[in-house]
C-alpha cells in the first residue's frame, strides 16, 4: 500500500508543477549572459545571485557595503516583480572569506524583520565575478 501511494505521489507533484509554465524575466534588455534575473513559477519568485554592484561598480568599503547594495539590489528586482523583502523565504550567501561572515550578517539582518528571517545557506568560494566580496540569491513569494 505504501509503494502505491509513493508511486501515486510521484505521479501527481510533477503534473502540478508542470502546470506551472516558468516566465523567465531579464531586467536588462542589453545583458547577453546566459541567465535570467528572475524566473517566476506560480506564486514563487527565483531570483539570479546579486551582487553588491550599482551601475556595474563594485560598492566601495568591502563586505558591509557590498552587503547592503547587494540587497537593495534584490529589494528593487523583488518589488519590481509583485514582491518584497518581507516575502523572501531564502537565501544563499556566497562570501569570498568566510571571516567576513559575522560583518555580513550585521548588515544581512537590518534588511529583514527581526524574527521573519528567511532559511538561508551561507559558504565561502574561491572567487566572486568582479572580486566582489559577497554574491546573493533569494526566493521569494508573490504578495
Amino acid at each position: 500500500m505504501r509503494r502505491l501511494i509513493a508511486a501515486a505521489a510521484v505521479i501527481l507533484v510533477p503534473a502540478a508543477v508542470l502546470a506551472q509554465a516558468p516566465q523567465y524575466i531579464n531586467t536588462n534588455p542589453q545583458s547577453t549572459a546566459p541567465f535570467s534575473a528572475v524566473v517566476k513559477v506560480g506564486n514563487m519568485l527565483y531570483l539570479a545571485g546579486q551582487l553588491g554592484t550599482d551601475k556595474g561598480k563594485l560598492a566601495e568599503g568591502g563586505i558591509g557595503p557590498e552587503t547592503k547594495q547587494a540587497l537593495t539590489n534584490i529589494k528593487t528586482v523583488l518589488e519590481a516583480n509583485g514582491s518584497d523583502m518581507e516575502h523572501v523565504v531564502k537565501c544563499t550567501v556566497f562570501l569570498a572569506d568566510m571571516k567576513e561572515w559575522p560583518a555580513m550578517n550585521d548588515v544581512y539582518r537590518t534588511m529583514f524583520t527581526a524574527g521573519k528571517f528567511p532559511a538561508r545557506s551561507a559558504f565561502g568560494t574561491t572567487g566572486l565575478a568582479n572580486n566582489a566580496r559577497t554574491e546573493i540569491e533569494c526566493m521569494a513569494v508573490v504578495k
